[in-house]
């Protein structure tokens, strides 16, 4: 049997930016083994109180201890389950569970204890036989429970759930109200926020919020309509609204100091290198099972392989007969491909799963090793589809008859860009909160990375503010790179076209560097970009899912 965590609050109140004193005078006793639900009017704090209580908010005046302590944050005895849908769907319920316990559990946890963990988990919340089933096929409530069922890996002395029956018909909702019943009855703390009625005859503490974000009542739940003399629940609603309180005179003896008790140490989460590599597995399962995402991985290389064969004709690099304009044009339509493909890849890569990154962080994952398996499973997939593309068009005559030193530093080129674009669609990813916003950001992205490579119109023929832009676009640099990696320079100048020198006199040196140059910067654009990426995470992990008062 669980011990539960017992939760006092003395005096709290919370302020949220934006909102002002969205709580206030919160006082109420949380006991093990004990159900209590949270309820008010919509924006009277009721998720607020819920994070403050677990600790995830410091409260701005009062206190709130669990076990008689100040709480230095979420750890091992806490389990958080946001009203968001917080496991990939791509998985069976099973591998999605195994990959969370691998997050959780203690570091040195072998595979065998892990999976006990997870099968003891889906037998507790009924989902047995259900395991194999992809979650994306999980009904609404099963969803809910292997929500739940993620936090009972590491049993939690305490469990809170903002609104877990939102958006469940009645009998499912009840179904998931004797599970969250029952697990308070094996000696788990569970607080629960919900905005229906009939939950509440499930619980043995209500907390009922007024608008203002004060108790307007805390008791048990028979005596919620008596409190306010009226006959239903819903009615308790309208006499809050109003202006009514009901101070429970059991909250009211309670403000008294819990005993102390030991204060438990969190265990070692596993470090950055077991997180990378389990982050990468998980995205690669994940990225297989999802069609869309592998229907869009095969499909862009071939789709820019049959642009290209319809737009140029064979022979644009024949030194004997060089067509300076097709060359130019090809080479920077294989810099912008390479940047189409990571920038495609990364812009989905995260906002899909923001709330299970946020969730994932409270349980001690690092935002390092979450960035860096992205960049590890798709790298590889971006440098075989840029290898696919350049041994295509040589195939078919659009690249030039070259030794492998030159196909390596196109190849090279070409990855580096990939890899660019790939952070750069990762910052996007991270910086936005849903995939619609994601691929509005595709054409915004795009756009000037083809305005101002230098392609269309040199560097040098550029206005300074054109010229000043350039420098920001890594198609820019991909582009010079495999310029000089393929020797337009000596191309143009040794071909009979007369378009040659004056159009290599109109690029000025943009292809005289090394096209180590263009390397350097793309690696240091890919290193910025991540960094920013990092940077963003961490910021936005650190910041709670609602921003609102309720």
């Amino acid at each position: 049997m669980t011990a539960g965590l017992r939760i006092a609050a003395r005096g709290a109140g919370q302020s949220v930016r934006g909102s002002g004193e969205v709580l206030r005078g919160i006082s109420l006793d949380l006991l093990p083994a004990q159900l209590t639900a949270v309820a008010g009017s919509s924006g009277a704090g009721k998720t607020v109180l819920l994070e403050t209580l677990a600790g995830m908010r410091v409260p701005t005046s009062g206190e709130v201890l669990h076990d008689g302590t100040t709480p230095p944050g979420p750890g091992p005895e806490f389990g958080y389950v946001p009203q968001d849908d917080i496991i990939h769907r791509e998985l069976p319920l099973r591998r999605t569970l195994v990959y969370a316990a691998g997050l959780r559990m203690p570091s040195g946890t072998t595979a065998e204890v892990a999976e006990a963990a997870v099968a003891g988990a889906l037998d507790t919340l009924g989902l047995s036989h259900r395991a194999e089933t992809a979650v994306r096929a999980l009904s609404g409530g099963e969803r809910k429970r292997a929500s739940i069922a993620v936090e009972l890996l590491t049993r939690p002395r305490v469990l809170f759930l903002d609104e877990p029956t939102s958006g469940l018909d009645p009998a499912t909702g009840a179904e998931l109200m004797h599970t969250l019943r029952d697990l308070a009855g094996h000696g788990t703390t569970v607080v629960l926020t919900t905005h229906n009625p009939a939950d509440l005859a499930h619980c043995d503490q209500v907390v009922f919020l007024s608008p203002s974000g004060s108790p307007a009542f805390v008791g048990p739940p028979a005596d919620l309509c008596d409190a306010f003399a009226v006959a239903t629940v819903e009615e308790v609603y309208g006499a809050v609204a109003s202006g009514h309180c009901a101070p429970s005179p059991l909250a009211a003896a309670r403000v008294e100091e819990a005993p102390a008790a030991t204060v438990h140490g969190r265990p070692p989460t596993p470090g950055p290198v077991r997180q990378w590599l389990l982050l990468t597995r998980r995205s690669a399962e994940i990225l297989l099972h999802n069609r869309l995402s592998l229907a869009v991985l095969a499909g862009s290389p071939v789709m820019i392989v049959a642009m290209f064969a319809l737009l140029f004709r064979a022979g644009a690099f024949d030194h004997a007969s060089p067509d300076p304009g097709s060359s130019a044009m090809i080479l920077f339509w294989i810099a912008f491909g390479a940047f189409f493909f990571g920038l495609t890849y990364g812009l989905l890569q995260i906002c899909t799963e923001l709330p299970v990154l946020r969730r994932d962080r409270l349980a001690g994952l690092r935002i390092g090793p979450y960035v860096a398996s992205k960049l590890t499973v798709m790298l590889p997939v971006l440098a075989a589809a840029d290898a696919l593309l350049l041994a295509v068009l040589r195939a078919l005559d659009r690249l030039p008859a070259a030794d492998t030193g030159t196909y390596v530093s196109l190849f090279v080129t070409s990855v580096l860009a990939s890899a660019a674009a790939l952070s750069l669609g990762l910052l996007a990813s991270a910086s936005v909160s849903e995939p619609g916003q994601a691929t509005l950001m595709l054409p915004l992205l795009c756009f000037p990375q083809v305005l101002f490579s230098g392609a269309f119109v040199p560097v040098p023929k550029m206005a300074w503010g054109g010229q000043a832009i350039s420098w920001a676009m890594t198609n820019r640099w991909a582009f010079e790179a495999l310029g000089a990696g393929a020797g337009l320079e000596d191309l143009w100048r040794a071909g009979t076209s007369p378009l040659g020198p004056p159009l290599l006199a109109s690029y000025g040196d943009s292809f005289g560097h090394p096209a180590t140059r263009g390397w350097l910067i793309l690696g240091a654009f890919t290193l910025m970009l991540l960094a920013a990426t990092w940077a963003v995470l961490v910021r936005r992990t650190r910041q709670l899912s609602s921003r609102s008062a309720d």
